[in-house]
C-alpha cells in the first residue's frame, strides 16, 4: 500500500471521526484520534509529494488552534470560578450584579478575541499546506476546503461561522477521499 492510499484512508476516516465531535461522553476522545489521522495522512502527503512545508504549516495550524481551545477553556473556568464563587458580599445586593457582570463580559470577550485570534491565525497555516496539496494532488477540494475553514473561523464571532466549519468538515472528508492513488504526472517525474 503506498503512501498516498494511506493518507487518502487515514485522512478520510479521520475527517468522519472529526465529524462526530457532538457524539455524548465519546466525542472529545473521536475528535482527537481523528485529529492525529489527519496529522499522520498530512505527513504522508508532505512526504510523497517531498514538501514539508505541508506538514510543517498543518502542523503549526493544529498547535495553534490546539493551543487556543485549551487557553480559552482554562480562561473561562478561571473567569467563571473567579467572578460567581468567591462572593464577597450577599448576591442579592444590587453593588454585586453592577460589579460582577460587566467585569464577566469584558472577559468573556477577551478570551473570545484570543480564541478567535488563534483560530485565524491557524486557518491561515491551514490554508497555505491544502493549497499546496490542492495544485500538487489535483484535488481542488482542499483549497475550497481550506477557504471555508479560514471563513468559518472569520464567522464564529457571530456564531455563523461553526456551521460553515461543519460544511468544511464534509468537504474535507471527501477531498480525503477524492485523493489519487498514485502522483500526478507533473509530480512523479520531478
Amino acid at each position: 500500500m503506498n503512501s498516498l492510499t494511506q493518507a487518502k484512508t487515514l485522512g478520510g476516516v479521520g475527517s468522519i471521526l472529526l465529524l462526530l465531535f457532538f457524539v455524548p461522553f465519546v466525542g472529545f476522545i473521536l475528535t482527537f484520534v481523528g485529529l492525529i489521522l489527519i496529522l499522520i495522512a498530512i505527513k504522508y502527503i508532505s512526504d510523497a509529494l517531498k514538501d514539508k512545508a505541508i506538514f510543517e504549516n498543518i502542523l503549526i495550524s493544529t498547535i495553534l488552534i490546539i493551543v487556543g481551545t485549551v487557553l480559552f477553556i482554562i480562561l473561562f473556568f478561571f473567569t467563571l470560578f473567579g467572578t460567581f464563587f468567591p462572593i464577597p458580599f450577599p448576591a442579592s445586593s444590587p453593588g454585586f450584579w453592577m460589579d460582577v457582570i460587566p467585569r464577566f463580559l469584558i472577559n468573556m470577550l477577551v478570551m473570545l478575541l484570543i480564541l478567535l485570534a488563534t483560530y485565524l491565525v491557524g486557518t491561515i497555516f491551514l490554508r497555505r499546506g491544502y493549497n499546496i496539496i490542492a495544485s500538487k494532488l489535483n484535488v481542488k477540494l482542499f483549497s475550497t476546503t481550506a477557504l471555508l475553514y479560514l471563513i468559518g473561523a472569520a464567522l464564529t464571532i457571530v456564531m455563523v461561522g461553526f456551521i460553515v466549519i461543519f460544511v468544511a468538515l464534509i468537504l474535507q472528508t471527501i477531498a480525503f477521499f477524492s485523493i489519487p492513488e498514485k502522483l500526478p504526472e507533473a509530480q512523479s517525474s520531478r
